[in-house]
């Protein structure tokens, strides 16, 4: 995989680097240490020799310099070192550790504390329009997505296909987190008309012919292992209203590709404007987490189905955007971030869409969705 720089910035001392396979923890975590001690519990030898005794590691750290860092790799594999880990660090070991990780569910599950809030977390997303620079294509990103491990392949769209059978049916099926791998498949393609809409939990059970709480818990499986994501409803001082469900997106456009059957009841209209608003929906989230100022993303909907898509909130940041799949913005385009803007006259309202011009419109700026996303990150600094 290529090493390109990333926004991700290491913070002081210990620290979890959580995000789903392939999004480049371990190429980055070799850029920013590159003099650390790794252990890989991906390898099996190195996994055996853990599990058979985990105490190993405190003979590592004491066999190493004081300043040099230690990267364990897919630390869920082996809750247990955590507790090693916070070990050291209380008897005065001043290595930093860095944990990576593909499963915030194993490590809850371990029965472990995250080293008791000695260590902050931090989280690794599919690739930005910035990080890749002129690599960028939005067609071939909206096709294919944005995982590493899937844009630095020579076969996108064969790797595509294989990320989503490897790290996604057959983990949730191997680490026994279903025992219905054909339910699951089912849910899968089911879920995937959720993408960038609100959800109906009860629709996807019916679709699927399984019980409510098993597509409740199938969602769990999803977020827990960073593969998908809720937005919630932005009802900060609300003066309407408002729809109560989530919006559903998968973590990368490329998992929704991949899930999406193809046919004649799929409208390709809409899977396209589902593809796009996920494209800017993982972009957002990203840079909400490496502004680290506590900013998130909603969206905003009202019961009278006046909708923006994202609305951005944080201490110093509001701001509304409504995605459009077109080249032409008509009239009614405007309405929800006119009715938004109404109710909060301190946001910044923004339409993107598939033009090529910059408009104002009602005080609402109109901008390619392909410029905006290759700007967006640009005041968070210089690449790492």
């Amino acid at each position: 995989m290529a090493h390109r720089k990333r926004i991700q910035r290491p913070p002081k001392g210990s620290f979890f680097l959580l995000g789903p396979r392939g999004t480049g923890k371990t190429i980055w975590t070799k850029q920013v240490f590159p003099d650390a001690v790794r252990i890989d519990l991906l390898d099996p030898e190195t996994y055996r020799a853990f599990a058979a005794a985990p105490e190993r590691l405190i003979e590592r750290v004491q066999a190493i310099g004081p300043t040099v860092p230690v990267v364990i790799d897919e630390i869920q594999k082996l809750p247990s070192l955590l507790e090693v880990v916070h070990h050291l660090i209380n008897n005065g070991a001043t290595n930093a550790f860095v944990l990576t990780g593909s499963s915030a569910r194993k490590l809850r599950r371990g029965a472990v504390n995250l080293l008791g809030g000695r260590a902050v977390q931090r989280s690794m997303f599919p690739y930005l329009a910035i990080e890749l620079g002129d690599a960028f294509n939005l067609d071939e990103q909206l096709s294919t997505g944005m995982v590493p491990v899937v844009v630095e392949s020579p076969d996108r769209a064969e790797a595509m296909k294989a990320y989503n059978a490897l790290y996604i049916r057959e983990e949730v099926v191997a680490e026994g987190l279903t025992r219905n791998a054909e339910a699951f498949a089912r849910f899968l393609e089911s879920i995937a008309f959720s993408h960038g809409n609100v959800l109906n939990i009860s629709n996807i059970a019916r679709d699927c012919q399984v019980k409510r709480k098993t597509v409740e818990g199938y969602i769990e499986i999803l977020e827990d292992l960073m593969l998908a994501y809720r937005v919630q409803v932005f009802a900060t001082q609300a003066k309407r209203l408002l729809s109560v469900h989530p919006k559903f997106y998968f973590f990368d456009v490329s998992v929704f590709r991949a899930n999406l059957s193809s046919g004649p009841l799929t409208h390709h209209v809409v899977a396209e404007g589902a593809a796009l608003e996920g494209l800017v929906a993982q972009h957002l989230r990203a840079w909400c987490e490496y502004a680290g100022d506590g900013r998130k993303v909603y969206y905003w909907r009202t019961r009278a189905q006046l909708e923006v898509d994202f609305i951005v909130y944080g201490p110093s940041t509001f701001k509304a955007i409504e995605v459009k799949n077109s080249k032409r913005i008509r009239p009614e385009d405007l309405n929800g971030l006119r009715a938004f803007a109404k109710d909060y006259p301190e946001c910044t309202c923004t339409l993107l869409y598939r033009g090529d011009e910059e408009l104002v419109r009602d005080s609402i700026r109109i901008v390619p969705v392909d410029t905006w996303l290759r700007s967006l990150g640009n005041e968070l600094g210089e690449l790492v």
